[in-house]
């Protein structure tokens, strides 16, 4: 089993930026591809990006590319998501999620078997 635990959501202006965290436990080593998803208010979970913590690959949603950076420190098993420039539709509940596939360029939310509980970002404008 594993467990991961987001934090670092809050509210912010836009134009602001915030860093979420995910932190995993457990069964961790063979994690290989995790990223984060987010649900804004009455709509669909969405892709936001993916690492492959293998080789350290990047892939995000057009939505975020060049405001978001994802990255991993593996010695600390966590892997975070720097937002910057954020909007308010960027307002959403943010997701952490693992699963064990070499494929992480390719997949999509229904693939990622563990989910953390969540953090909320609100962006004002």
């Amino acid at each position: 089993q594993v467990q991961l635990m987001e934090s670092g959501g809050g509210s912010v202006q836009a134009g602001g930026s915030l860093r979420l965290s995910c932190v995993a436990s457990g069964y961790t080593a063979s994690m290989n591809c995790m990223g984060w998803f987010r649900q804004p208010p009455g709509k669909e979970r969405e892709g936001v990006a993916r690492i492959y913590v293998g080789g350290g690959s990047t892939y995000y949603a057009d939505s975020v590319k060049g405001r978001f950076t994802i990255s991993q420190d593996s010695s600390e098993n966590t892997v975070y998501l720097q937002m910057n420039s954020l909007k308010p539709e960027d307002t959403a509940m943010y997701y952490c999620a693992a699963v064990d596939s070499a494929y992480c360029y390719i997949l999509q939310g229904t693939d990622f078997v563990y989910w953390g509980q969540g953090t909320q970002v609100t962006v004002s404008s």
